[in-house]
């Protein structure tokens, strides 16, 4: 199985820099963008990616709206949330809007890695269901059930 592709999304380069070496000394790829303008555009062009690492305080486009469009053009994509204490609230808005988790700014590495893995688990789940009932759609057309 290919390792699970994480794209770090977070305004703060050296942040983006040090989680991207952390993690991928855990096995997984990482794609990095500094803004949520920049993540939409990385995503189209790596529409494999498992999971999304956003950053709910950014300037410009922020967390809460990146994740929207996110879960709009890529719905398979699970996004988890990283907040500072001032913007849990923004955070679990964002768990009601379909965000996979969030988690507090600075967090444990082992604990982002076992959201990821979570998160990559649940996103291949439903990327096997969607395949099964093509399948079964198929057979029902050609009339084998």
């Amino acid at each position: 199985m290919q390792k699970p592709l994480v794209m770090i999304v977070d305004d703060e380069a050296p942040f983006v820099e040090t989680m991207t070496k952390r993690l991928e000394k855990r096995d997984l790829r990482i794609l990095s963008a500094l803004s949520g303008e920049e993540a939409l555009e990385k995503l189209g062009k790596n529409q494999n990616t498992d999971v999304v690492i956003l950053d709910v305080k950014m300037p410009g486009m922020d967390g809460v709206e990146t994740r929207k469009r996110i879960k709009r053009d890529f719905p398979l994509i699970e996004v988890i949330m990283l907040t500072g204490h001032g913007t849990i609230e923004s955070a679990i808005e964002g768990m009601k809007l379909g965000a996979f988790d969030y988690l507090l700014k600075p967090c444990e590495i082992e604990d982002l890695q076992a959201k990821i893995l979570q998160a990559v688990e649940k996103r291949r789940e439903h990327e096997e269901r969607i395949k099964q009932a093509k399948v079964r759609d198929a057979l029902i057309r050609h009339g084998a059930s």
